[in-house]
């Protein structure tokens, strides 16, 4: 179930501008009193009082956003984001600390090693006794209220991330599909997402 009364503890604790090669953006950080952790927003033009705002929210990945691996499509989905957002009146890509899909690093890097002897994304982590998905979205509604944004329109192929987000109270008002970065690395982890994880592809 989705911790609805996580986004209560959210703090916007700072805001800065952010020039990148995608577009002119305002960077905000979020302080979560419940755990900890930090997570941003990265938000072009003007999001409060809006409707329909389109938004990713984008699960820190350290071995596909900052080292390009083939082995997940992160860092294309990424890009991708910021580069569709920046083209765009207004939008926002709120980045999250829940690597691994909330298993952490190191974590993931020994459900890799699992992958390499012959398990899939999801019986990995099941075999370190995770479920397939640890992923919670309470912090990221926190944040979309925080700055004021009434609906988004979801850029994402997860139901269950839209589901998370409904169940905390965030109106979706459509999705977005996004399918980005397909090789033949992680072909097979594609479509493990898409059998097992319910993710809406069309290219597997």
């Amino acid at each position: 179930m989705a911790k609805t009364s996580e986004g209560k503890k959210i703090r916007m604790v700072a805001k800065a501008k952010l020039p990148t090669e995608y577009g002119n953006f305002a960077v905000f950080a979020f302080s979560n009193s419940s755990d900890g952790e930090e997570h941003v927003a990265v938000v072009k033009g003007s999001v409060r009082g809006k409707t329909c705002v389109p938004l990713r929210i984008h699960s820190e990945c350290l071995t596909g956003d900052v080292f390009h691996s083939l082995r997940c499509d992160c860092h294309a989905q990424l890009e991708a984001a910021l580069r569709k957002i920046g083209k765009l009146p207004c939008g926002a890509v709120i980045y999250m600390k829940q690597e691994g899909r909330g298993i952490g690093l190191a974590n993931k890097i020994r459900a890799y090693a699992l992958q390499d002897r012959g398990r899939d994304t999801v019986e990995a982590n099941l075999e370190l006794g995770f479920r397939s998905d640890m992923r919670e979205y309470g912090a990221a509604a926190g944040m979309i209220r925080r700055l004021g944004i009434k609906s988004i329109a979801l850029i994402t192929n997860n139901p269950d991330k839209i589901d998370k987000l409904v169940a905390c109270k965030i109106k979706v008002a459509r999705r977005i599909p996004h399918e980005f970065g397909r090789t033949k690395y992680n072909a097979g982890y594609l479509a493990v997402k898409k059998k097992k994880m319910r993710h809406l592809l069309s290219c597997v």
